[in-house]
């Protein structure tokens, strides 16, 4: 596979980042240079020597520039083998294209643009770019083609070596190419789904670009490989989160900072939540972030260790202290005081990540074997005139409050889930069993663990129905006497007269939060 020496190149830029340089360069290494519309002007102005287009084509740009490369002897120069086409294209006056610089029209850019009407959008939908972009991709053989600026550098350090473009580089510089008509294409395509009223539906055809970040030490386990990868232009979430300090990420890291951040991103007020295992140890809403960190610590100080911290307001000083006197993994906020950052330094293996405040995704995506399953994200949060007390016991209005504060943390919880919650704090969590009974014993032995706490106040909260009254024989043992649950079971009449006689409150919201 042999190098190709570049004599002609075609550049058709919209972002003219670095062109007028990268054209200087070409130039001072022999090659001839044709352009077309705005390129052309920058490269007058310049005074950079270029050939226009339509002096191959014989035809001025036409049709308000929407055709000006559109032409055989364009795409023939990209398209040509240069070994079984040579007679043909001498026959037809077709010079060989060996560069092409492109890249598109700004069209992402015009869909943010509120005041832009429909057909004025649909204007920065390029055509011509797309196609010759294709051409050159797919006569990589012959042709190099870039659609990046950030490759300009490393693209002529190659041709100042040898006067040429590798095999090896061509077939690079292709595959990114085909990589950006592809996101383009799917860009202009969820556009028009939009913009035709079915956003609220599921797409026909899906197509996902993204870019890889980075590289991690390894995934869930060290024999796994793993990397980390965005989807394109993307600028919220724990990828684009702005680290302090600390070592780079983990795979485990990431998803459980994820699982940790969705979580507290649920309150308006102050609030911290503690993740292990993807799982909230520790969840709780107070006056200020310090209380709201000692109260979810406290509810799990075992599981804490080596944990996920993740807050919803500016991490200071004396959450920074808390932190560091335990062995925490990452610590997430929106912003840090100057005197937390210094006490956090004194932990250098400590994550460190300030994140702005974001509109939560409205969908999530699970890989599957040979496919994937899309969902609308759960964002559905109970309010207190949604509640349907089934009992005779009624729940009075701090035990409401608890029940509200308790959702929000309960969807985060791996299923089966039972949380135990009083004043804005959980006591006690049982997430990931695979019976009902089994989590509700775990959230009421870690709540009993904790000291100088009544359950009598207790909310119990669970993610989905209980089928059978052995459930509630249990948790009348320990004090609680509210509880709250879906409903729907067939089973729900006995399960409402277990709680009558035991002289428990039962709320239910019609509404289940499983979480897989």
């Amino acid at each position: 596979m042999q190098t190709i020496p570049i004599k002609r190149a075609l550049l058709s830029v919209s972002d003219k980042t670095g062109i007028v340089e990268l054209a200087k360069d070409l130039v001072d290494l022999g090659v001839e240079l044709i352009s077309t519309g705005g390129t052309s002007a920058a490269l007058q102005a310049a005074a950079i020597p270029y050939r226009k287009i339509e002096e191959l084509t014989g035809l001025p740009e036409m049709l308000d520039g929407r055709v000006k490369t559109l032409h055989p002897t364009i795409h023939g120069g990209i398209l040509g083998r240069r070994d079984e086409h040579a007679v043909e294209a001498a026959k037809h006056h077709i010079p060989w294209i060996d560069l092409v610089v492109v890249n598109f029209y700004p069209f992402e850019q015009a869909t943010k643009d509120r005041e832009m009407t429909w057909d004025e959008v649909v204007e920065y939908i390029d055509v011509g770019g797309p196609t010759m972009v294709r051409a050159a991709a797919k006569n990589f053989a012959w042709v190099g083609v870039v659609v990046n600026p950030d490759d300009y550098t490393a693209m002529l350090a190659e041709l100042r070596m040898q006067y040429g473009l590798s095999f090896t580089t061509r077939k690079n510089l292709a595959e990114k190419a085909f990589a950006a008509t592809t996101h383009y294409d799917a860009m202009i395509h969820q556009y028009f789904l939009n913009k035709n009223s079915q956003i609220e539906s599921f797409p026909q055809h899906l197509e996902l670009h993204l870019e890889k970040m980075a590289e991690l030490r390894y995934g869930e386990n060290p024999h796994q490989r793993a990397s980390a990868y965005q989807f394109s232009k993307q600028k919220t979430g724990i990828l684009c989160a702005a680290p302090h300090q600390g070592k780079p990420l983990s795979y485990n890291n990431i998803l459980d900072s994820e699982a940790a951040w969705s979580c507290v991103s649920e309150f308006a007020s102050p609030a911290c939540v503690i993740v292990k295992h993807a799982n909230p140890c520790g969840a709780a809403a107070a006056d200020t972030i310090d209380e709201a960190y000692q109260q979810a610590y406290t509810t799990d100080p075992t599981s804490a260790f080596g944990g996920i911290v993740a807050l919803n307001r500016p991490c200071t000083k004396s959450v920074a202290e808390a932190v560091t006197s335990i062995f925490t993994e990452v610590i997430l906020a929106p912003a840090f005081t100057e005197e937390a950052l210094t006490v956090l330094a004194t932990k250098p293996n400590l994550r460190v990540l300030e994140i702005p405040v974001y509109a939560q995704q409205t969908w999530e995506m699970k890989y599957i074997t040979g496919g994937l399953l899309l969902q609308e994200k759960d964002l559905y949060q109970v309010q207190a005139d949604e509640l349907k007390i089934m009992t005779r016991v009624k729940p009075n209005r701090e035990e409401v409050a608890s029940m509200l504060f308790a959702w929000r943390v309960l969807k985060h919880a791996k299923s089966n889930a039972i949380l135990v919650v009083k004043e804005n704090r959980t006591l006690g969590i049982g997430a990931g069993q695979v019976s009902r009974i089994d989590a509700v014993d775990l959230a009421l032995s870690k709540a009993s663990k904790l000291s100088n706490t009544n359950l009598q106040n207790a909310v119990l909260t669970s993610d989905a129905f209980f089928p059978f009254r052995d459930s509630i024989d249990h948790i009348a043992q320990s004090g609680v006497r509210v509880i709250m649950q879906p409903g729907g079971s067939v089973r729900d009449e006995e399960v409402i007269a277990a709680c009558d006689e035991h002289h428990i409150a039962m709320v239910f919201t019609g509404k289940r939060c499983f979480k897989h």
